[in-house]
């Protein structure tokens, strides 16, 4: 007899077994063709209330110098609706490595933008998500059909969606499922799921080449959001206690600080906030903290542990953020690790097992049995990512004081 859950893994089997290709990294045009004639996008949906929202989009552009992003007419003007993150930074350069420390709370040492596969033991934000049984789901534009794997679409000519922005297809743990590929969806899927009221209640949307202002200047990117955004914040099917992040990837300038424009939006935004600022200090792996905290959800026990948490999630928890002495905040590097290419170390960093993280509801279980017994490789408890033994963001001041008065100063290194 078929459970629900062992014939819903043996139907993805079955639909994923017929989109396989022979070369994943590049397929031919006709393989592309026979999967995209039998992939069937899968999208689930749940109903879990959370602290903050019910619903998280996460909305990345390009390659953008915060003050240049600033100037944008449209982006300014949205920022205006919700609220302003004026200290929220990328983590490093170039792009890849940003969207896989989105997913997985580390960059594994990630300094290119290569094609890679990460091992089915480092577990990620989607691991968190099942935890609870919320829905989740990726929507890439241009993607030729759920749960591609190649390297770029089209195969040749100018790029349109790329690999190297679809944040969970890095990770075997994710590829190698029946069923997860099928939810990392393209636009097409995502307006038919907007309408049949399937959205699920996270969403990472990546626009593509054009339109995230990676191969164009910043007001395409403005002008998409200004037309993608508004007419679903109206929808309902959308907009129902949902929190919107737009946020860039990275800085276009290596040399400067890597903060990058970020703005929340969504009718989780309560009204007397809406155009204001928030000046706390803020990364990419605040992300998967804040939606673990928000979902009472465990950590990764990565660089998610000792991230600051979105201040909408953390006045809800009672949690203290830290205030980060940005004047020596770059953030522009990663530590040797098995995906550098300048700075190759085979060792794959060790997560933390125990200990306390900002979320508050411990560790990922699978993740203590994995590394059970194995010291981590960090201070993962910091909220800004670090590495002594390079020097990689070194000597940064961060400080807090807590609800009953205790003063707390820590230094990174």
């Amino acid at each position: 007899m078929f459970t629900k859950q062992t014939l819903l893994a043996f139907v993805g089997a079955l639909a994923l077994a017929t989109a396989k290709t022979t070369t994943v990294q590049s397929p031919t045009q006709d393989e592309v063709e026979a999967a995209r004639a039998t992939a069937r996008p899968y999208s689930p949906v749940s109903n879990v209330k959370g602290l903050a929202f019910d619903r998280f989009v996460n909305i990345w552009l390009e390659n953008t110098d915060f003050e240049t992003a600033a100037m944008d007419e449209n982006l300014s003007k949205l920022a205006k609706e919700g609220i302003l993150l004026t200290n929220y930074f990328a983590v490093t350069h170039p792009s890849e490595p940003n969207y896989g420390a989105s997913a997985g709370g580390d960059t594994f040492g990630m300094d290119n933008d290569n094609f890679w596969q990460i091992p089915s033991n480092v577990s990620t934000i989607a691991d968190l998500f099942d935890t609870r049984h919320i829905s989740w789901g990726e929507y890439q534009e241009d993607m030729p059909y759920a749960g591609y794997q190649g390297i770029r679409y089209p195969l040749s000519g100018a790029n349109q969606y790329v690999r190297k922005h679809n944040p969970l297809v890095l990770f075997n743990s994710v590829t190698d499922d029946a069923v997860r590929p099928r939810q990392i969806k393209n636009f097409t899927t995502f307006y038919e799921d907007v309408a049949h009221h399937s959205l699920p209640q996270h969403m990472f949307i990546t626009p593509n080449m054009t339109n995230d202002a990676h191969d164009a200047p910043i007001s395409v990117a403005g002008d998409w959001v200004s037309r993608f955004l508004p007419p679903l914040l109206k929808d309902q099917n959308f907009n129902k206690n949902s929190l919107v992040l737009v946020t860039f990837d990275e800085s276009g300038n290596y040399t400067h600080p890597n903060r990058v424009y970020s703005f929340l939006l969504g009718d989780a935004v309560p009204k007397h906030l809406r155009g204001t600022t928030d000046d706390t200090f803020y990364t990419h792996y605040s992300i998967i903290a804040s939606l673990s905290a928000n979902w009472r959800l465990p950590s990764l026990g990565r660089w998610d542990c000792g991230a600051n948490l979105l201040k909408l999630v953390a006045e809800k928890t009672g949690y203290v953020n830290w205030e980060v002495d940005t004047s020596n905040v770059f953030l522009n590097q990663t530590y040797p690790g098995p995906l550098s290419s300048k700075n190759y170390s085979s060792k794959w960093a060790v997560p933390a097992t125990s200990g306390d993280c900002t979320a508050g509801h411990g560790i990922y279980n699978t993740v203590k049995k994995t590394y059970r017994g194995l010291k981590p490789t960090y201070d993962y408890t910091s909220p800004v990512p670090y590495d002594k033994t390079s020097g990689n963001n070194i000597g940064i001041t961060y400080h807090r004081t807590l609800k009953h008065g205790k003063k707390e100063t820590r230094v990174t290194g």
